[in-house]
């Protein structure tokens, strides 16, 4: 799991970002898309990687892969 890497999940009522392998998250938030900012600017400023996205219902919805970072799928990942 590369270093860079960072999950969006949920956090009681609230999202928190964490880091893959530790149990403490990195910053909690009130909004999904708060959480998501800042993970993205996280990995921006550590040289890229990716950020997962967890739904309300506890499933992946969204992955992006944050430059310099280097995406797996780059033809079909039109989204971002």
């Amino acid at each position: 799991m590369p270093k860079n890497d960072r999950y969006v999940v949920r956090h009681g009522s609230d999202w928190a970002v964490k880091k893959g392998g530790v149990d403490k998250p990195e910053s909690v938030h009130g909004k999904q898309s708060d959480a998501e900012r800042s993970a993205k600017s996280t990995v921006r400023d550590n040289g890229g990687g990716e950020v997962r996205i967890q739904g309300r219902d506890g499933r992946w919805r969204d992955s992006d892969t944050i430059a310099p970072g280097n995406d797996p799928n780059p033809p079909r990942d039109k989204r971002h």
